[in-house]
């Protein structure tokens, strides 16, 4: 399956937010991730639940 430009922005806009993510504590973001993440990103509370969830993954793999 080949991505279409819009759904190849999206992971690319994914990627960047989990990639913030992973590089900041989540004590200092100061609030509740996924409003967070909708305010800073623009993403739907889905996306934002994909990003957690990649930036949880990356954590791992840098341990």
């Amino acid at each position: 399956m080949t991505l279409t430009p819009p759904e190849h922005e999206h992971s690319a806009a994914i990627d960047v937010a989990a990639e913030w993510l992973s590089q900041h504590p989540r004590d200092r973001i100061g609030r509740p991730i996924i409003p967070a993440l909708r305010e800073r990103f623009g993403v739907t509370i889905a996306e934002a639940c994909e990003i957690c969830r990649e930036a949880n993954l990356r954590r791992q793999r840098a341990a």
